[in-house]
């Protein structure tokens, strides 16, 4: 038997007899942390194909980008997505309304996950409402005629086949 392998398993026999507080305190310590958000993409639903997208401005206004933000504790990645969206734009979609985009979460190599999820209203009866402070601006923008997107934006909707990146990022 390889040395490394026996090694190996001491060590993780070791590690499980340790009492369950002991093994989160050291896995916290030796396990990569991520910041994990909730990214909505919200599609106009009376758009004829391909579609408009809503996208906000945000300071320091470089570029367009989509309704996100962080995670409250414990608050699930659905619920956040709903809540960041209606702070952001003023859009309402019940959670239950939104549809978990496929892949539902994205690794960036920066250290944080994205969950993503999918809505639609009718832009003709939606209004949008931004603070100016957090969000500058709040637009509908066809698909085939989007203005300048931030660096992270391009790679979420490139992910779900839109945007400057469609078809160039994996999914």
């Amino acid at each position: 038997m390889n040395i490394h392998r026996r090694l190996r398993g001491v060590a993780y026999q070791t590690f499980y007899r340790l009492p369950h507080p002991v093994r989160r305190r050291i896995v916290r310590l030796i396990v990569p942390k991520y910041l994990v958000g909730a990214v909505t993409i919200v599609r106009d639903a009376e758009a004829p194909e391909p579609g408009r997208l809503l996208l906000l401005r945000q300071p320091p206004g470089r570029g367009w980008g989509l309704p996100a933000g962080l995670l409250k504790k414990g608050e699930a990645p659905v619920v956040g997505a709903a809540r960041e969206l209606q702070e952001e734009s003023g859009v309402t979609i019940a959670p239950e309304e939104l549809e978990p985009a496929v892949p539902n979460a994205i690794v960036h190599p920066k250290g944080w996950v994205d969950t993503v999820f999918l809505g639609s209203v009718p832009a003709s009866t939606t209004p949008l409402i931004v603070d100016g402070g957090e969000v500058l601006e709040a637009r509908w923008f066809p698909l085939d005629d989007l203005p300048r997107l931030t660096p992270n934006t391009e790679v979420v909707l490139g992910r779900y086949g839109m945007g400057p990146l469609a078809g160039r990022v994996p999914s």
